[in-house]
């Protein structure tokens, strides 16, 4: 992701009118339909300690600071990333399987320029030759400078038709790189109908490298598809076309068997929830980290008492340190260490189960549960901005991590600098919609699935 506000704001405005112009080809949906895109779960952890590791590890990519060389990455590369979108790209369309991820902007696949494909099985990776409407963005179009470009920049001593090279980095040194290109998709929507969309702007890559990209770590996934908030995210391309908006639901995979959750691009479906039954809270912007969508947390509750933290804590400073935001790819939720320390005296102050005889070294509190079929956990609550309450469930945040012991799956960020992560198992049984237009997210308990 180019860091947006680095760049010259005249010609960031030219940049930005041009993609809206140039890669939104089909007109703007009036109608209610919208894209309803199955989320499939995959648990690619054995324990919870591996999904902690996973999570300091993503976190370490979020975490890292954007400049025009190095974009901040998408963490949901790193493994633990667990939902993931089948993508149909090209025509003749080609499933391909995506990492949904809210913290990066690009959609990029893994692309072959195979002549004889006999040794690629379908779905493996995107064949650029069988589809007829592949089409690399040229280097001197405007849309080329929306991703960056290895170095020194090949635009710069290239004939005018040649292709747009991207490079995509990672913290741990891997990376994607290839052709920013246009492609048509094929999706489905809402009324079961199918949709092609034009013209959408991907990274084909044909150089993948690197400890996050390759092996077991990215579970089968032929790609990223960035849900952030720069032009050329999926959510961003699309957004023009089904209201500027997205939903999604995050349903318990632990249950058997696991009910389908579900992406959707476009209005909020009207009859899954109503309006008066929605929260809505603002979405803020960081100019240093325009990729995130974060919210502004005023304080927190554990049974109804409201915890001494300094609202301090959860705000972003001058140099776009610290604030909290809503991510899919990290599994558990990661608090300031101020606020941690609070949060987590609360509880161990306020639980009436017996502490687990066995110690954990990665959760801080564990309870034995065994024999109570209905533990009772204490429930926090946290109070945002725009008088609204997001108040989850204990299992939300309490994760069985052995028989009979469950463990507050909450954890301190490593640095006073970094931001707080509400993760996707805290966000699991809610209907969140993110709505670009109006710059607020909307959370309800009703409008999801039930199993």
């Amino acid at each position: 992701m180019v860091l947006l506000s680095s760049l010259p704001q005249l010609f960031l405005l030219f940049l930005l009118f041009t993609f809206t112009n140039l890669c939104c080809s089909i007109p703007v949906n009036t109608s209610k339909d919208y894209l309803k895109l199955p989320l499939l779960h995959r648990t690619p952890f054995t324990s919870p300690a591996q999904a902690l590791f996973s999570d300091i590890r993503r976190l370490s990519l979020l975490q890292n600071r954007p400049s025009f060389k190095s974009p901040v990455t998408s963490g949901a590369s790193s493994g633990s990333g667990q939902y993931f979108v089948s993508l149909r790209l090209g025509s003749p369309p080609q499933s391909l399987l995506l990492v949904a991820d809210t913290g990066s902007d690009l959609v990029w696949v893994k692309c072959s320029a195979c002549k004889n494909c006999s040794n690629y099985f379908p779905g493996s990776a995107f064949l650029a030759r069988h589809s007829s409407t592949f089409s690399p963005i040229h280097c001197y179009n405007p849309l080329c400078q929306l991703v960056p470009h290895p170095q020194p920049n090949p635009c710069n001593h290239t004939r005018l038709h040649s292709p747009c090279r991207y490079e995509y980095l990672y913290a741990d040194g891997s990376k994607t790189s290839g052709f920013f290109s246009k492609e048509t998709i094929t999706l489905n929507t809402s009324t079961g109908r199918k949709k092609k969309l034009k013209n959408v702007a991907f990274g084909c890559g044909f150089r993948i490298s690197g400890p996050s990209l390759t092996g077991a770590s990215f579970k089968g996934a032929q790609g990223v598809m960035g849900l952030g908030r720069a032009p050329i995210s999926f959510s961003s391309q699309l957004g023009r076309r089904f209201g500027n908006k997205f939903s999604y639901c995050l349903m318990d995979y632990t249950l058997s068997p696991p009910p389908i959750s579900y992406l959707m691009i476009g209005g909020l479906q009207s009859s899954a929830v109503s309006r008066k039954r929605m929260n809505f809270t603002p979405l803020l912007v960081n100019p240093q980290s325009p990729t995130f969508y974060y919210i502004a947390i005023k304080s927190v509750s554990v049974d109804g008492i409201k915890l001494p933290i300094d609202p301090s804590v959860w705000s972003i400073d001058e140099l776009g340190n610290g604030g909290t935001i809503i991510d899919s790819g990290t599994t558990l939720t990661f608090i300031a260490k101020p606020a941690y320390r609070e949060i987590l005296k609360a509880f161990k102050r306020r639980v009436k189960l017996p502490i687990a005889a066995e110690e954990s070294p990665d959760f801080d509190l564990c309870v034995n549960v065994s024999g109570v079929s209905r533990p009772a956990l204490p429930r926090m609550s946290f109070e945002l901005s725009g008088d609204s309450v997001f108040s989850p469930p204990s299992m939300n945040y309490f994760i069985d991590t052995g028989d009979g012991v469950k463990c507050l799956a909450i954890q301190p960020v490593n640095s006073d600098d970094d931001f707080s992560v509400i993760g996707n198992l805290m966000q699991q049984g809610y209907l969140l919609e993110f709505d670009r237009d109006k710059s607020r997210l909307g959370f309800s308990r009703s409008g999801c699935a039930k199993p």
